[in-house]
């Protein structure tokens, strides 16, 4: 039997121009976009070319400089990142060149990282000890990126470039799944840039009512037919969106203090990371760590990324309300799934690293000791884990209240 080939699809140059203006001229800088001078350090896979150039080109007209970091993609045949698994010792796992990556967090003003997938599970197989390992050898380079943003001094972004490969995976056409990433970016529009500024304004109106309410709450309850988890949220937090540090992004986010996590938790939404696929994941916590553990699929990846120095304690706890979200259909990354409407929203959680800058204060201030006092969680990793599943989150308030504030999928402040 003969199978038909399935043809890749490049957007339109018109496209393509209107992504990389969305990426440079909003996405980076808050908002804003770089500056005449500025340095982005521009990361992408081969198969991300034509949006790769189009980006490059769209930073010197700018009047930025770009360094380029250009990566072989995991294909048949050249799988680069199984290779070097397969060939590794322990040493060059955790070999941290710290000269040049120091040298080049102090030289960028901002990075974008172009995310292609052309084997979803190109790491099968191999020893989740390896991949972790590496990933905690990478820890300074991202404490120093840390401690620049948190200064003001750094921003980043990331997008979605589509394949077939990935397209497949989700049951879709290589066009369908561009028409998703279009729609879900604005590049539909004839100004996106102003698309984008009107959206984080009317997200806005709801994250200043959330910080309200999270002023005077305990904990917050998530529940549903598959979740009871109480979350605390701590003190001097604040929630977060529209920072341009995701394009797409439609969430509004918070770390909150890890050690008042408390239930279970069902995600029904398959996780795409690690090079591997994982699914039906499932965590119960006791006194903020995950004291159990699950998955029908991956599971070994799963338990062993949670003995990662403190990646079994919550990082980020993030809402998406469906009436903003213009993502209808899963697309095999968390970029995108995490952003998802559909019919009741998106409630995730990520293990590992907390978003410093939810706290409420002068965060360029905010120690490493104070930052442990007050819950925030540190860690090598940080790993998005997604529910589009009906839930209801109610909050808990000091005067023994309650108020829910999202139910079937919108916020309801």
């Amino acid at each position: 039997m003969i199978t038909k080939k399935v043809q890749d699809y490049t957007p339109s140059e018109n496209v393509l121009k209107k992504y990389a203006k969305v990426l440079v001229r909003f996405a980076l800088n808050s908002g804003k976009g770089i500056k005449k001078g500025d340095v982005v350090y521009l990361t992408g896979t081969e198969v991300t070319k034509p949006l790769f150039f189009a980006v490059r080109n769209e930073i010197m007209l700018a009047g930025g400089h770009v360094i380029s970091n250009f990566i072989p993609n995991d294909e048949k045949g050249y799988n680069f990142s199984r290779e070097f698994y397969d060939i590794a010792s322990k040493n060059q796992l955790e070999f941290f060149p710290k000269k040049y990556m120091k040298g080049i967090i102090d030289t960028i003003d901002h990075s974008i990282y172009l995310i292609a997938d052309v084997n979803k599970e190109a790491l099968k197989g191999v020893d989740p000890k390896k991949i972790m390992l590496k990933g905690k050898s990478m820890k300074p380079f991202m404490d120093w990126r840390q401690k620049k943003e948190l200064q003001g001094t750094f921003s980043w972004t990331l997008c979605l470039y589509g394949t077939k490969e990935s397209a497949e995976v989700v049951g879709l056409t290589p066009k369908q799944y561009w028409n998703q990433i279009i729609k879900a970016c604005y590049l539909d529009e004839k100004d996106p840039v102003g698309k984008w500024k009107q959206l984080y304004r009317d997200l806005e109106k709801y994250r200043t009512a959330l910080n309200k309410i999270t002023q005077k709450t305990l904990k917050f309850h998530v529940s549903g037919e598959d979740a009871d988890l109480w979350i605390t949220p701590g003190e001097k937090r604040q929630w977060l969106c529209g920072r341009g540090a995701n394009i797409p992004s439609f969430e509004i986010f918070t770390s909150p203090d890890w050690r008042g996590t408390e239930g279970w938790i069902y995600f029904n939404h398959p996780l795409y990371r690690y090079g591997n696929i994982m699914e039906g994941i499932k965590l119960t916590f006791k006194g903020g760590r995950v004291t159990k553990s699950s998955a029908k699929k991956g599971e070994s990846i799963i338990r062993e990324m949670i003995t990662t120095k403190n990646a079994d304690k919550v990082g980020e706890f993030s809402l998406t309300d469906k009436r903003f979200s213009r993502i209808t259909k899963p697309m095999g990354e968390t970029l995108f799934d995490e952003n998802m409407g559909g019919p009741q929203g998106n409630t995730h959680l990520a293990l590992g690293m907390a978003y410093r800058d939810t706290f409420s204060g002068d965060v360029s201030k905010l120690t490493d000791r104070q930052s442990e006092k007050l819950g925030f969680n540190d860690s090598a990793v940080h790993t998005d884990i997604i529910s589009t599943t009906k839930r209801t989150v109610t909050a808990h308030l000091k005067d023994g209240s309650e108020v829910v504030i999202y139910k079937n999928g919108m916020f309801v402040l």
